[in-house]
């Protein structure tokens, strides 16, 4: 009841940062990233809509397109080359005459399914590439702009498996850590300026992150009920988390689930250890 009071109580206020926000998102063509849009759009926003895959870029300013309020642009970008994340800010200034008020590194992969020792160098180095480099790289470049500015916001999307570190998740669980730390390093840095700093940390959201990933299968199936069961949908994470900014929040934990792992790791580490490797054995093998 409290968060819907929240929602209701932001959508009321004049002031959010996301409103009529210029804002920079990575992996829009589709998920969380294309809910980002369509709900900034909503707010009144102009949108770039950065993917490695342009079609689905596209897609989402279509989509946008068809609404009363906001405007959207396509840019491709693969988050994991740093020249052309560098390319993204600089199309961003020119489309936005200026520095964007709002950056979202939301592009990601799923990866899971393999123990350390069996995941191997290539699947480790494609995992951080895109989970942490793209956005490591995309707050090394807009930072500065958005300092120079004088405003803005920044929001990273991590993961719960960024602090629950479940098993056969390896690659995937350190680079959503990784995402973490440096957003709560870049809260730290820029709290004495008007730069605001989110990070996102869901369970299951109802997404293709599944499809297109490497995950496998046995993992994949339990993950795709898994989100049937417990998950919500990228629309409502996207608007909860746009309120979050606005209200200042660096962690938004959008399920009760993520909320229950948070404080059980915290309060009983070695309860959390011993449960985590016994659902390990239970997971499937293959």
């Amino acid at each position: 009841m409290m968060f819907i009071i929240d929602d209701l109580l932001n959508i009321l206020r004049t002031d959010r940062r996301s409103a009529n926000a210029k804002a920079v998102i990575t992996g829009a063509g589709s998920g969380i990233g294309r809910s980002f849009a369509l709900e900034l759009a909503r707010r009144g926003g102009e949108v770039i809509c950065a993917d490695i895959d342009l079609e689905r870029a596209v897609e989402t300013v279509e989509l946008i397109d068809a609404l009363p309020t906001g405007r959207a642009y396509a840019v491709h970008c693969d988050v994991s080359d740093r020249t052309a994340v560098e390319q993204l800010a600089d199309t961003a200034e020119e489309i936005f005459s200026g520095a964007p008020t709002l950056v979202i590194n939301n592009a990601g992969v799923g990866i899971g399914g393999k123990p350390v020792g069996d995941i191997g160098f290539e699947d480790w180095n494609w995992a951080l590439g895109i989970n942490l480099w793209g956005v490591v790289y995309g707050c090394e470049v807009f930072t500065p702009r958005l300092r120079a500015a004088g405003r803005g916001g920044i929001i990273n999307v991590a993961s719960a498996a960024g602090f629950a570190a479940a098993p056969s998740m390896a690659a995937y669980n350190v680079s959503k850590a990784g995402v973490m730390s440096l957003s709560e390093t870049l809260a730290a840095e820029l709290d004495d300026t008007d730069i605001a700093v989110t990070v996102l940390c869901p369970t299951f959201v109802k997404t293709n992150v599944f499809d297109d990933g490497r995950i496998t299968p046995g993992s994949m199936n339990l993950s795709k009920q898994l989100a049937r069961w417990t998950g919500l949908s990228a629309d409502s994470v996207a608007a909860r988390t746009l309120n979050a900014h606005d209200a200042g929040q660096l962690y938004v934990v959008p399920q009760v689930d993520a909320t229950v792992i948070w404080h059980l790791k915290r309060h009983f580490p070695a309860l959390y250890v011993r449960g985590a490797g016994l659902l390990g054995r239970l997971l499937p093998q293959n």
